[in-house]
């Protein structure tokens, strides 16, 4: 039971920085779906796992917010992608949950009793 719970948990935080996650990402460069996913797993060091089919859903309503923008870039030998870059709205955003998560990040560990490094 115990086990569930923490699934649960798990769940719910990464849903909850899913967001913020994605705009840090396109903040720098233009990204696609697959690349997105592989570099969250890969710069949290294999904790953050984000499967393609569910990061396609977040991309399309972050793009209807108007906080990223995508665009199709086909490239020889290679299939169409979309390519997601952060728009002015996305970039406020971004500046907010960025605000937001230290806030929250820095409240919990104190609560925690978790040192910070």
């Amino acid at each position: 039971m115990q086990h569930i719970k923490s699934q649960m948990l798990d769940r719910e935080l990464k849903e909850g920085s899913a967001e913020l996650l994605i705009l840090s990402l396109v903040e720098d460069q233009p990204r696609h779906g697959y690349d997105l996913s592989k570099l969250i797993e890969a710069r949290s060091e294999g904790v953050l796992k984000f499967r393609v089919a569910s990061l396609y859903p977040l991309l399309y309503r972050l793009e209807k917010r108007g906080w990223i923008q995508g665009r199709w870039i086909e490239k020889a030998g290679q299939r169409r992608r979309r390519y997601y870059r952060l728009t002015p709205a996305g970039e406020q955003v971004l500046k907010s949950q960025r605000n937001t998560w230290r806030e929250f990040a820095e409240a919990i560990n104190r609560v925690a009793g978790v040192e910070s490094t």
